[in-house]
């Protein structure tokens, strides 16, 4: 899918990335407090600092705006989880750690995140597109990662079941935004990886013969969870 042209009078890229990172960040603050649909494109400009008739010399309408949202907003949990993930683990280390990574950039971007799931369905139908195959990208990543788990013998999924236990990754990472208001009174960053991997690992048939138990380290409560 390709991806959108969004139109700019400006032709110093420098300064379009730079303008673009301002429109970005005010749009996700007023779309948090106010929604998409109810927040104006001067309210927009103001909050990132110049008048609507600049901000039209970077974008050509208001979807343009939520367009380079969500946009942004993959590209920087990608960028996040790379940055974080550590590629010297193996086996049921690194199966850990890729995921808590994940939840770790969910959890730096919550707003953001917020946004591109509450509001995404009002891109037009190419757009949303576009940004729902960088969501299927994100799944491959971790189908690649159980894959190879199992290859491993570290835990028992068939393909279908591969495919689901992905979709499931993806979901207990938005639960952190989306059920903030309540999941965030028990729970802090640290416990929710700890008991939301847990329960995944259980799901994923975590083969015992290889580790029985799941220690919990260095970042983690030092505590140990019996699979």
């Amino acid at each position: 899918m390709k991806k959108k042209d969004v139109p700019s009078l400006v032709k110093d890229q420098r300064l379009i990335k730079k303008r673009r990172g301002q429109i970005i960040k005010a749009a996700v603050r007023l779309f948090n407090e106010k929604g998409y649909h109810k927040a104006t494109t001067r309210e927009v400009a103001k909050a990132s600092g110049f008048s609507i008739g600049t901000l039209y010399e970077y974008i050509g309408s208001k979807e343009d705006i939520l367009y380079l949202v969500c946009d942004a907003v993959y590209d920087e949990v990608m960028g996040k989880w790379e940055k974080l993930r550590d590629g010297n683990l193996e086996g049921l280390d690194r199966l850990y750690q890729v995921i808590e990574a994940y939840f770790r950039v969910i959890h730096s971007l919550q707003d953001e995140v917020l946004v591109l799931y509450q509001e995404s369905k009002s891109l037009s139908d190419d757009a949303l597109a576009y940004v729902l195959e960088k969501e299927m990208s994100m799944k491959a990543m971790f189908e690649k990662e159980l894959k190879e788990a199992r290859n491993s013998g570290i835990i028992s999924l068939h393909d279908e079941e591969i495919s689901l236990a992905c979709h499931n990754i993806l979901v207990a990472g938005h639960m952190w935004t989306f059920r903030r208001w309540a999941v965030q009174r028990d729970h802090d960053i640290d416990s929710y990886c700890k008991w939301q991997i847990a329960q995944l690992f259980r799901g994923f048939g975590l083969n015992k013969n290889i580790n029985g138990t799941f220690q919990i380290s260095e970042n983690k409560p030092e505590t140990e969870e019996t699979i």
